[in-house]
């Protein structure tokens, strides 16, 4: 009898560490899927901010070059 409770209780220690492990590897799955999340924000904010960024600078180029032709035309009055 004894014996038998002690494989018993070694089945039930045995269960219980294999529930940790998978414990512990959903974790691991929810960190890496919050990471790959924060990889997307990071991503579409740098996507935004390159869209600003050229859109300022298409802009500056845009009024640059007004600027000039405006000065061309006088100068050539």
């Amino acid at each position: 009898m004894p014996r038998e409770r002690d494989r018993v209780a070694q089945r039930e220690r045995e269960r219980e560490r294999e529930r940790e492990r998978e414990r512990e590897r959903e974790r691991e799955r929810e960190r890496e899927r919050e990471r790959e999340r924060e990889r997307e924000r990071g991503r579409e904010s740098s996507a935004a901010g390159e869209r600003e960024s050229s859109a300022a600078g298409e802009r500056e180029s845009s009024a640059k070059g007004e600027r000039a032709a405006q000065q061309d035309g006088r100068e050539t009055e």
